[in-house]
Protein backbone atom coordinates (compact mmCIF):
# COMPACT_ATOMS: atom_id res chain seq x y z
CA UNK A 1 0.00 0.00 0.00
CA UNK A 2 1.37 3.59 -1.18
CA UNK A 3 2.32 5.50 1.96
CA UNK A 4 -0.77 8.46 2.13
CA UNK A 5 0.89 12.17 1.93
CA UNK A 6 0.07 15.36 2.84
CA UNK A 7 -0.75 16.33 -0.22
CA UNK A 8 -3.65 13.28 -0.23
CA UNK A 9 -5.05 14.90 3.08
CA UNK A 10 -5.11 17.93 0.76
CA UNK A 11 -6.38 17.16 -1.73
CA UNK A 12 -9.60 15.47 -0.04
CA UNK A 13 -9.96 18.33 2.24
CA UNK A 14 -9.90 20.46 -0.47
CA UNK A 15 -7.01 22.96 0.80
CA UNK A 16 -3.93 23.49 0.09
CA UNK A 17 -1.04 21.62 1.55
CA UNK A 18 0.41 24.49 3.67
CA UNK A 19 -3.30 24.83 5.32
CA UNK A 20 -2.55 20.98 6.23
CA UNK A 21 0.36 22.16 7.61
CA UNK A 22 -1.28 24.62 9.83
CA UNK A 23 -3.92 22.00 11.41
CA UNK A 24 -1.28 20.29 12.20
CA UNK A 25 1.04 22.79 13.72
CA UNK A 26 -0.43 26.10 14.11
CA UNK A 27 -4.74 24.61 14.62
CA UNK A 28 -5.02 28.53 15.88
CA UNK A 29 -4.52 30.12 12.50
CA UNK A 30 -7.51 28.11 10.68
CA UNK A 31 -11.08 27.91 10.89
CA UNK A 32 -12.71 25.13 13.08
CA UNK A 33 -14.52 24.12 9.95
CA UNK A 34 -11.60 23.94 7.97
CA UNK A 35 -9.76 21.94 11.17
CA UNK A 36 -12.75 19.39 11.04
CA UNK A 37 -12.55 18.85 7.61
CA UNK A 38 -9.06 17.81 7.70
CA UNK A 39 -8.67 15.62 10.82
CA UNK A 40 -11.67 13.94 8.64
CA UNK A 41 -9.64 13.95 6.06
CA UNK A 42 -6.79 12.46 7.80
CA UNK A 43 -8.88 9.54 9.59
CA UNK A 44 -10.42 8.83 6.28
CA UNK A 45 -6.96 7.66 4.65
CA UNK A 46 -4.85 6.64 7.87
CA UNK A 47 -3.05 9.60 7.34
CA UNK A 48 0.17 9.35 9.99
CA UNK A 49 2.73 12.17 10.35
CA UNK A 50 6.17 11.77 9.48
CA UNK A 51 7.46 13.69 12.73
CA UNK A 52 11.01 12.34 12.34
CA UNK A 53 11.63 13.86 9.23
CA UNK A 54 9.83 17.20 10.61
CA UNK A 55 12.18 16.87 13.41
CA UNK A 56 15.48 16.21 11.46
CA UNK A 57 15.02 19.61 9.30
CA UNK A 58 14.21 21.45 12.36
CA UNK A 59 18.39 20.12 13.19
CA UNK A 60 17.18 18.19 16.61
CA UNK A 61 15.40 14.66 16.95
CA UNK A 62 13.00 14.45 20.21
CA UNK A 63 15.05 11.72 21.55
CA UNK A 64 18.11 10.85 23.94
CA UNK A 65 20.44 8.07 22.95
CA UNK A 66 21.86 6.09 26.00
CA UNK A 67 25.11 4.24 25.64
CA UNK A 68 25.66 1.32 28.64
CA UNK A 69 28.28 -1.16 29.22
CA UNK A 70 25.81 -3.58 29.77
CA UNK A 71 22.25 -3.60 29.49
CA UNK A 72 22.06 -7.52 31.20
CA UNK A 73 23.12 -5.86 34.41
CA UNK A 74 19.74 -4.00 36.27
CA UNK A 75 22.10 -1.42 37.34
CA UNK A 76 21.96 -0.28 34.08
CA UNK A 77 18.44 -0.82 33.32
CA UNK A 78 17.77 1.51 36.62
CA UNK A 79 19.73 3.80 35.39
CA UNK A 80 17.95 4.06 32.28
CA UNK A 81 14.54 4.11 34.55
CA UNK A 82 15.35 6.86 35.81
CA UNK A 83 16.50 8.77 32.70
CA UNK A 84 13.90 7.53 31.05
CA UNK A 85 11.26 9.05 33.63
CA UNK A 86 13.17 12.67 33.32
CA UNK A 87 12.71 12.43 29.69
CA UNK A 88 9.48 11.57 29.44
CA UNK A 89 8.44 14.68 31.09
CA UNK A 90 10.09 16.71 28.94
CA UNK A 91 7.96 15.44 25.94
CA UNK A 92 11.41 13.12 25.07
CA UNK A 93 11.94 9.62 24.23
CA UNK A 94 14.47 7.28 25.50
CA UNK A 95 16.88 4.54 22.99
CA UNK A 96 18.85 2.74 24.45
CA UNK A 97 22.44 1.34 23.30
CA UNK A 98 24.58 -1.70 24.61
CA UNK A 99 28.04 -1.31 24.06
CA UNK A 100 28.74 -4.46 25.60
CA UNK A 101 31.99 -3.81 26.63
CA UNK A 102 33.33 -3.42 23.17
CA UNK A 103 34.30 -0.12 21.88
CA UNK A 104 33.14 -0.90 18.14
CA UNK A 105 29.93 -1.17 19.62
CA UNK A 106 29.88 1.53 21.43
CA UNK A 107 31.32 3.44 18.26
CA UNK A 108 28.41 2.60 16.08
CA UNK A 109 25.81 3.54 18.67
CA UNK A 110 27.28 6.96 19.12
CA UNK A 111 27.00 6.35 14.60
CA UNK A 112 23.45 5.84 14.54
CA UNK A 113 22.79 8.53 17.34
CA UNK A 114 24.47 11.51 15.94
CA UNK A 115 22.83 10.07 12.02
CA UNK A 116 19.54 10.67 13.92
CA UNK A 117 20.78 14.17 15.24
CA UNK A 118 19.58 13.36 18.82
CA UNK A 119 18.76 15.54 21.42
CA UNK A 120 21.38 14.72 23.69
CA UNK A 121 23.43 11.54 24.51
CA UNK A 122 24.19 10.04 27.55
CA UNK A 123 26.99 7.27 28.38
CA UNK A 124 29.01 4.81 30.26
CA UNK A 125 31.73 4.91 28.29
CA UNK A 126 34.62 1.44 27.88
CA UNK A 127 36.96 3.32 26.15
CA UNK A 128 38.67 6.93 26.06
CA UNK A 129 36.10 8.82 23.62
CA UNK A 130 36.88 12.44 24.88
CA UNK A 131 37.78 12.92 20.93
CA UNK A 132 34.32 11.38 19.77
CA UNK A 133 32.08 13.75 21.83
CA UNK A 134 34.09 16.55 21.28
CA UNK A 135 33.01 16.70 17.37
CA UNK A 136 29.40 15.39 18.40
CA UNK A 137 29.80 19.15 20.55
CA UNK A 138 30.68 20.97 17.56
CA UNK A 139 27.36 19.09 15.48
CA UNK A 140 25.35 20.30 18.52
CA UNK A 141 24.62 17.03 19.84
CA UNK A 142 25.53 17.68 24.11
CA UNK A 143 26.99 14.69 25.72
CA UNK A 144 26.77 13.77 29.74
CA UNK A 145 28.71 11.02 31.29
CA UNK A 146 27.00 8.09 33.59
CA UNK A 147 28.35 6.24 36.05
CA UNK A 148 32.06 7.82 35.32
CA UNK A 149 33.58 10.95 36.08
CA UNK A 150 34.79 13.12 33.16
CA UNK A 151 38.32 13.94 34.59
CA UNK A 152 38.00 17.03 34.08
CA UNK A 153 35.87 20.48 33.72
CA UNK A 154 35.47 19.51 29.44
CA UNK A 155 32.05 17.55 30.23
CA UNK A 156 29.78 16.87 32.63
CA UNK A 157 29.28 13.64 34.42
CA UNK A 158 27.43 11.87 37.19
CA UNK A 159 28.64 9.43 38.78
CA UNK A 160 29.37 7.58 42.60
CA UNK A 161 32.95 7.63 44.08
CA UNK A 162 33.79 3.86 43.36
CA UNK A 163 37.12 4.72 44.96
CA UNK A 164 34.82 5.31 48.47
CA UNK A 165 32.70 2.31 47.96
CA UNK A 166 35.66 -0.17 47.62
CA UNK A 167 37.90 1.49 50.07
CA UNK A 168 33.87 1.28 52.21
CA UNK A 169 33.32 -2.72 51.05
CA UNK A 170 37.16 -3.77 52.09
CA UNK A 171 37.35 -1.53 55.42
CA UNK A 172 33.93 -3.47 56.41
CA UNK A 173 35.63 -7.30 55.39
CA UNK A 174 38.35 -5.95 58.01
CA UNK A 175 36.06 -4.92 60.04
CA UNK A 176 34.58 -8.40 60.80
CA UNK A 177 37.64 -10.29 60.83
CA UNK A 178 38.67 -11.15 57.50
CA UNK A 179 42.43 -10.05 56.76
CA UNK A 180 43.34 -12.41 52.97
CA UNK A 181 41.07 -10.27 50.47
CA UNK A 182 40.58 -11.29 46.67
CA UNK A 183 39.12 -8.44 44.53
CA UNK A 184 37.16 -10.13 41.70
CA UNK A 185 36.39 -8.21 38.75
CA UNK A 186 37.44 -6.76 35.36
CA UNK A 187 38.30 -5.85 32.81
CA UNK A 188 41.07 -3.37 34.10
CA UNK A 189 40.18 -0.93 31.58
CA UNK A 190 36.51 -0.71 32.62
CA UNK A 191 37.56 2.78 34.95
CA UNK A 192 34.83 1.93 37.64
CA UNK A 193 36.49 -1.20 37.83
CA UNK A 194 39.84 0.13 38.78
CA UNK A 195 38.51 2.87 40.97
CA UNK A 196 36.73 0.38 42.62
CA UNK A 197 39.95 -1.54 43.27
CA UNK A 198 42.06 1.08 43.68
CA UNK A 199 39.85 1.55 47.20
CA UNK A 200 40.24 -1.87 48.51
CA UNK A 201 44.32 -1.43 47.96
CA UNK A 202 43.92 1.80 50.18
CA UNK A 203 41.30 0.09 52.77
CA UNK A 204 44.64 -3.13 53.07
CA UNK A 205 47.15 -0.80 53.17
CA UNK A 206 45.63 0.93 56.09
CA UNK A 207 45.83 -2.49 58.01
CA UNK A 208 48.74 -3.94 58.91
CA UNK A 209 48.98 -7.67 58.36
CA UNK A 210 45.53 -7.67 55.78
CA UNK A 211 46.67 -9.50 52.12
CA UNK A 212 44.58 -7.97 49.07
CA UNK A 213 44.58 -10.67 45.80
CA UNK A 214 43.19 -9.41 42.46
CA UNK A 215 41.83 -11.67 40.33
CA UNK A 216 40.74 -10.32 37.07
CA UNK A 217 37.77 -10.99 35.56
CA UNK A 218 36.79 -10.76 31.31
CA UNK A 219 33.60 -9.23 31.78
CA UNK A 220 31.34 -8.00 34.64
CA UNK A 221 28.98 -11.04 34.72
CA UNK A 222 27.77 -14.09 36.49
CA UNK A 223 29.55 -16.07 34.52
CA UNK A 224 32.77 -14.71 34.90
CA UNK A 225 32.46 -14.47 38.72
CA UNK A 226 31.56 -18.73 38.52
CA UNK A 227 34.41 -18.96 36.75
CA UNK A 228 36.98 -16.99 38.90
CA UNK A 229 34.56 -18.82 42.08
CA UNK A 230 35.44 -22.33 40.75
CA UNK A 231 39.46 -21.21 40.46
CA UNK A 232 39.34 -20.22 44.59
CA UNK A 233 37.30 -23.37 44.93
CA UNK A 234 39.93 -25.71 43.17
CA UNK A 235 42.55 -24.23 45.59
CA UNK A 236 44.11 -25.52 48.82
CA UNK A 237 42.19 -24.51 51.95
CA UNK A 238 44.96 -22.37 53.23
CA UNK A 239 45.31 -20.77 49.70
CA UNK A 240 42.14 -19.48 49.47
CA UNK A 241 40.94 -16.07 50.49
CA UNK A 242 38.90 -15.40 53.61
CA UNK A 243 36.76 -12.41 52.10
CA UNK A 244 36.11 -11.88 48.52
CA UNK A 245 34.93 -8.02 47.24
CA UNK A 246 33.20 -8.03 44.01
CA UNK A 247 32.89 -5.51 41.58
CA UNK A 248 29.81 -5.44 41.16
CA UNK A 249 26.65 -7.85 42.09
CA UNK A 250 26.73 -10.00 39.52
CA UNK A 251 30.07 -11.25 39.92
CA UNK A 252 30.03 -11.54 43.43
CA UNK A 253 26.62 -13.93 42.95
CA UNK A 254 28.88 -16.15 40.31
CA UNK A 255 31.07 -16.18 42.99
CA UNK A 256 28.93 -17.22 45.59
CA UNK A 257 27.29 -20.03 43.32
CA UNK A 258 30.63 -21.88 42.75
CA UNK A 259 31.82 -21.74 45.98
CA UNK A 260 28.57 -23.46 47.73
CA UNK A 261 27.88 -25.65 44.18
CA UNK A 262 27.33 -29.04 45.04
CA UNK A 263 27.19 -28.97 48.61
CA UNK A 264 31.18 -29.26 48.88
CA UNK A 265 31.54 -28.12 52.33
CA UNK A 266 32.24 -24.11 51.95
CA UNK A 267 30.12 -21.60 53.51
CA UNK A 268 29.72 -18.19 53.49
CA UNK A 269 30.13 -16.04 54.99
CA UNK A 270 31.97 -18.41 57.48
CA UNK A 271 34.79 -19.85 55.09
CA UNK A 272 34.37 -17.14 53.27
CA UNK A 273 32.63 -13.36 52.80
CA UNK A 274 31.18 -11.95 50.39
CA UNK A 275 30.44 -7.74 49.39
CA UNK A 276 29.28 -7.31 45.84
CA UNK A 277 28.40 -3.60 44.85
CA UNK A 278 25.80 -1.88 42.57
CA UNK A 279 22.79 -3.55 45.34
CA UNK A 280 20.63 -4.82 42.65
CA UNK A 281 17.52 -6.17 42.97
CA UNK A 282 18.99 -9.79 42.92
CA UNK A 283 21.53 -8.96 45.59
CA UNK A 284 18.89 -9.46 48.34
CA UNK A 285 17.53 -12.32 46.93
CA UNK A 286 20.20 -14.57 46.79
CA UNK A 287 20.68 -18.20 47.97
CA UNK A 288 22.93 -16.31 50.67
CA UNK A 289 21.41 -12.59 50.45
CA UNK A 290 24.85 -10.45 49.58
CA UNK A 291 26.19 -7.71 51.52
CA UNK A 292 26.42 -4.81 48.92
CA UNK A 293 28.02 -1.33 48.02
CA UNK A 294 24.17 0.79 46.68
CA UNK A 295 24.60 3.31 44.48
CA UNK A 296 21.32 5.56 43.73
CA UNK A 297 20.83 4.05 40.26
CA UNK A 298 17.73 5.58 39.15
CA UNK A 299 18.93 9.30 40.67
CA UNK A 300 22.05 9.14 38.11
CA UNK A 301 19.77 8.57 35.32
CA UNK A 302 17.12 11.10 36.20
CA UNK A 303 20.07 13.76 37.03
CA UNK A 304 21.92 13.06 34.20
CA UNK A 305 18.80 13.98 31.68
CA UNK A 306 18.41 17.21 33.69
CA UNK A 307 21.72 18.16 33.02
CA UNK A 308 21.62 17.09 29.36
CA UNK A 309 18.61 18.97 29.09
CA UNK A 310 20.26 22.25 30.59
CA UNK A 311 23.24 22.02 28.18
CA UNK A 312 20.90 21.48 24.87
CA UNK A 313 19.07 25.02 25.64
CA UNK A 314 22.23 26.54 26.24
CA UNK A 315 25.64 25.19 25.23
CA UNK A 316 27.42 27.37 26.92
CA UNK A 317 26.19 26.73 30.25
CA UNK A 318 29.50 25.51 32.90
CA UNK A 319 30.10 21.57 32.75
CA UNK A 320 29.20 20.19 35.92
CA UNK A 321 30.68 16.79 37.68
CA UNK A 322 27.86 15.39 40.43
CA UNK A 323 29.18 13.04 42.47
CA UNK A 324 26.89 10.69 44.48
CA UNK A 325 28.97 8.90 47.89
CA UNK A 326 27.66 5.15 48.17
CA UNK A 327 26.53 3.24 50.87
CA UNK A 328 27.00 -0.06 52.42
CA UNK A 329 23.77 -2.44 52.80
CA UNK A 330 25.10 -5.47 55.67
CA UNK A 331 23.33 -8.45 54.94
CA UNK A 332 24.10 -12.26 55.34
CA UNK A 333 26.97 -12.87 53.05
CA UNK A 334 29.34 -11.19 55.35
CA UNK A 335 27.23 -11.12 58.61
CA UNK A 336 29.54 -11.86 61.67
CA UNK A 337 27.11 -15.07 62.96
CA UNK A 338 27.29 -16.95 59.53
Amino acid sequence: MARVSVRDVAHLAGVSVGTVSNVMNHPEKVSDSVVDRVHDAITQLGFIRNDAARQLRAGRSKTIGLVVLDVRNPFFTDIARGAEDKASQAGLALTLGNSDESVERESAYLDLFEEQRVHGILISPFGDITDRLAALRARGIPAVLVDRSSGDDSYSSVSVDDVAGGRMAVEHLLEIGRRKIAFVGGPVEIRQVSDRAHGAQDAVAAMPGATLETITTDALSVLAGRTAGSEILARAASDRPDAIFAANDLVAMGVLQALMLRGNGLNVPSDIAIVGYDDIDFASAAVVPLSSIRQPSALIGMTAVEILLEEAADPSIERRQIVFQPQLIVRESTSAEG
